[in-house]
This record gives C-alpha cells, sequence and structure tokens, in this order.
C-alpha cells in the first residue's frame, strides 16, 4: 500500500467540505444548480485558504454526470479523473513558472478546441499576479471573447498586482483567513480518522 501525503489526502473533493469559506461555497453551487456559471474567476486570498482546491471542485461541479444540488457526485469518471490528476479538460497552470506571452499564446491556440470528454475545459492559473504585462494583455483579449465550452480560474495572493482591466472581466471571490475555531474542528476530525 503506497502512503499519501496528508494534504493530499483530506484536501477538500466536494463544496461542504470546504472550511471556513461556506459562502463562496454556497454561490458557486447555486450557479451550477441554476447554470449561471461566469466564463471568468478570480480567486483572491491568502495561502491556503482554498483558492486551487475550490477551483477544482468547481471544475467537478460544472462537469459532473450527474451533480446533486450543485455539489460534484464525486464519484463519476469525470470527477474521478479530475481527483487522480488525469483529466485533459483541467488544465492547472502554474504562471509564476509560466509567465509569458508565448504561455498564454499557447493556451490561446488550444482553447478553440471542445473539451474532450467534458461540458467545459477549465483553465486554473495558479498565482495569476505573476504574468508579464504581455502575458496579462494576451489573457485580457482571451477573458473577453472566450469560446462557450472555457472557463478560466485566476487564484492568485496578490489581487492588486493584476491590471484592473482583467479584474473587472472575471467575477470576483475574495477568500478569507479560516478561523482557529474551524481549523481545530477540521484537524480533530481528520486525526480521530486518522
Amino acid at each position: 500500500m503506497t502512503s499519501q501525503v496528508y494534504y493530499r489526502k483530506w484536501r477538500p473533493k466536494t463544496f461542504s467540505q470546504l472550511v471556513g469559506q461556506e459562502p463562496i461555497a454556497h454561490t458557486l453551487m447555486q450557479a451550477v444548480v441554476r447554470d449561471r456559471v461566469a466564463h471568468a474567476y478570480l480567486f483572491a486570498g491568502p495561502r491556503g485558504t482554498g483558492k486551487t482546491s475550490t477551483a477544482r471542485i468547481l471544475a467537478k461541479a460544472v462537469n459532473c454526470l450527474e451533480p446533486q444540488n450543485g455539489e460534484p457526485d464525486d464519484r463519476c469518471h469525470i470527477c474521478t479523473s479530475i481527483n487522480e490528476g488525469r483529466a485533459l479538460d483541467l488544465v492547472e497552470i502554474d504562471a509564476a513558472s509560466n509567465r509569458g506571452i508565448d504561455e498564454i499564446r499557447a493556451i490561446k491556440e488550444k482553447i478553440n478546441y471542445s473539451p474532450v470528454e467534458a461540458k467545459y475545459k477549465v483553465y486554473v492559473l495558479d498565482e495569476a499576479h505573476m504574468l508579464t504585462d504581455a502575458a496579462g494583455d494576451a489573457l485580457l483579449k482571451t477573458l473577453e471573447e472566450p469560446p462557450e465550452h472555457v472557463i478560466f480560474i485566476l487564484a492568485t495572493t496578490e489581487p492588486h498586482r493584476l491590471s484592473s482591466t482583467i479584474v473587472s472581466r472575471c467575477q470576483r471571490f475574495d477568500f478569507r483567513r479560516i478561523p482557529p475555531a474551524a481549523m481545530t474542528e477540521r484537524l480533530a476530525h481528520i486525526c480521530e480518522a486518522e
């Protein structure tokens, strides 16, 4: 049996498992239920507050074959492929390492292709504030006129470093620090389970 690090094992897989971000989870679930998902999101907040986890959960929720009240069922083959990191329709990009205009041009070339098996192709740009000015300008054009089958999620710890035009094209969610009581409760649950 292979061991798995705890942060991967206990990473939230559904909106209901998110700790300390209940208003954001509720809003995103309602968007999925009402089929009113935006084409671009900005998840801003301190490290460790669940931005990337929420992006993955949202990718599952919009593509899940049998969603339940806006939650992914976490059992269908699309949810399973996202959980296992092998989904071709979820593209995670570390903008700190891939911050240039060439990387954004490569995305622009690929977004016109339909998703492989899901309804939406979801691009998650982590640390989006690290994009160069030229890359930000190239991304802006894509955010203004995205194909129907593409959702962008920009995650950042420093939203003030993004251009105001990029921010204005996204639906913004500000993640808050997780309250100590919620952390303690979650850690107690993990310790008991382990």
